[in-house]
C-alpha cells in the first residue's frame, strides 16, 4: 500500500471509529479521496474491512435500531433505504431482527397519535393517517387496528372502555 492510500486508510479508520459504515459509503469515500483509483480503494476497503472498522451487518442492525426507535420507521422502510445504501439483502432481514417489536408499536402509537391531532378535523383525515403510517413504512394489517382506535370518536372509545 503505497503513502497515499495508507493517509486514506489512517483518516477511515478515524472516521469508522466515531460513527458506523457500510462497505459501499467507505468504498465510496475512498474512491473521492484517491481521485477514482479503484484498485487503491479497494485496498483500503478491504484493510477496513480485515481490521473490524467496517461490517454492514453491525452497520445495519445500528440503523435499523436507530430508525425505528427514534424515527418511528417500520420494517419497509428501513429494509428499503438499507438495499439502497448498498448493504446485502441477508444483512438488511438479519437487522430487522434486531428490532424491539414492542418498542416499535409503542413509536408507531405515538407518532400517529400526534399526526391524528393535526388531522382530527380533516374529512379525510383517516385516510390520510392511513397514508401516512404507509409512508413510513409499516404494512396494512398491523396499521389499520391502530387507526381504528386512534380515530374512534371519544364517545365511542369511552362506551367501549366501560
Amino acid at each position: 500500500m503505497d503513502e497515499r492510500s495508507k493517509s486514506v486508510l489512517d483518516a477511515l479508520e478515524a472516521q469508522c471509529a466515531k460513527r458506523e459504515y457500510c462497505t459501499a459509503e467507505i468504498r465510496r469515500k475512498a474512491l473521492e479521496r484517491l481521485d477514482y483509483d479503484a484498485g487503491a480503494a479497494e485496498e483500503v476497503v478491504s484493510a477496513l474491512l480485515a481490521g473490524g472498522f467496517v461490517d454492514d451487518f453491525r452497520y445495519a442492525a445500528a440503523y435499523a435500531r436507530e430508525k425505528s426507535a427514534l424515527s418511528g420507521w417500520g420494517p419497509v422502510k428501513i429494509r428499503t433505504t438499507l438495499l439502497g445504501r448498498g448493504v446485502s439483502r441477508e444483512a438488511a432481514l438479519a437487522a430487522l431482527e434486531e428490532i424491539d417489536p414492542e418498542r416499535a408499536s409503542a413509536k408507531l402509537e405515538k407518532v400517529l397519535e400526534a399526526k391524528w391531532r393535526t388531522l382530527a378535523d380533516d374529512p379525510q383525515g383517516r385516510l390520510k393517517l392511513i397514508r401516512f403510517a404507509l409512508s413510513r413504512g409499516y404494512d396494512y394489517d398491523p396499521i389499520r387496528p391502530l387507526v381504528e382506535r386512534i380515530t374512534r370518536p371519544p364517545a365511542a372509545a369511552e362506551a367501549d372502555d366501560a
